[in-house]
């Protein structure tokens, strides 16, 4: 396994892996990995000939009053699950070189990036727009992975990679849950012990709509009514936001129907965690 941090060292070696016909699977990560970020790893391993992991936590999708500073890190731990995971390049550049001096070129996005998270962080998607597109032009990759905890994200990647014609087959991975629920986050290291024990009322919620529905319940209000009953009985927990929606184009829905998103983030103390499910699919 290589580690670059340089980003044009990295796109010559990507170009020359392609030149020689080599197929590159690709991981964008911020790092701090975890069994969710695995999952994508083993599964990129099996479709390329040459897999690649990113690690780069990207200033431009955190808004000034976020966590930008102390996001975790831990570049050791990171490249050691890398490589037992079968990486054969970690690419980890740094803020400067990702965005040099003069650097002011942005991508504009459209309606999947309005509600939800788009909404609460208001700018983060097109920090996430901008750093992906560098990464797909710099690792050169056929096909890229993604968790779908980040529903959303997912979706606006999607469409932006279309969108642009960007020759990149982008890859959904299902959501990994701890034991007892919680879905993996790096984030859920901030957590405190009891903080840790508040944080399972999002997957309650997910369980109880998912329950609902399940049962025949359709009604939007009754459903999001059940998943906040679930997230109030938690004393630390504060919403953000519940929204049952298109699980295609995120506009809100009347009734639900096989095919709808639930997706909410909730604050346990001042940590800010998501999860989501689609109605009517296996998980």
């Amino acid at each position: 396994m290589k580690l670059i941090s340089d980003v044009q060292q990295m796109q010559r070696f990507a170009l020359e892996q392609k030149r020689q016909g080599r197929r590159i699977a690709f991981v964008p990560t911020m790092g701090f990995l975890h069994e969710g970020h695995a999952s994508l790893l083993r599964e990129g391993r099996k479709r390329g000939d040459l897999l690649v992991l990113s690690i780069f936590v990207n200033p431009t999708q955190f808004a000034p009053n976020e966590d930008l500073e102390r996001y975790p890190r831990n570049l050791e731990g990171d490249c050691a699950l890398a490589e037992a995971c079968g990486v054969d390049i970690v690419f980890a550049p740094t803020a400067g070189g990702m965005y040099p001096p003069g650097f002011q070129t942005t991508v504009a996005l459209g309606p999947l990036t309005e509600p939800m998270c788009g909404a609460s962080r208001p700018g983060h998607f097109n920090g996430v727009a901008v750093v992906v597109t560098k990464l797909f032009g710099i690792v050169q990759p056929d096909l890229a992975l993604f968790g779908t905890k980040d529903f959303q994200q997912l979706a606006v990647i999607r469409q932006m990679t279309a969108d642009l014609n960007l020759a990149v087959e982008i890859v959904g991975m299902p959501i990994v849950r701890e034991l007892d629920g919680l879905a993996m986050s790096s984030r859920n290291s901030y957590l405190s012990p009891a903080e840790r024990q508040q944080a399972l009322c999002l997957y309650r919620a997910v369980q109880r709509v998912r329950q609902l529905f399940n049962s025949g319940e359709t009604s939007v209000e009754r459903l999001l009514a059940e998943a906040r009953g679930e997230i109030e009985a938690g004393a630390e927990a504060e919403i953000d936001y519940l929204e049952l929606r298109d699980g295609r184009t995120l506009q809100p829905v009347v009734q639900a129907d096989a095919g709808t998103l639930f997706a909410l983030a909730v604050r346990i103390g001042s940590t800010r965690l998501i999860d989501n499910t689609v109605l009517g699919e296996d998980v």
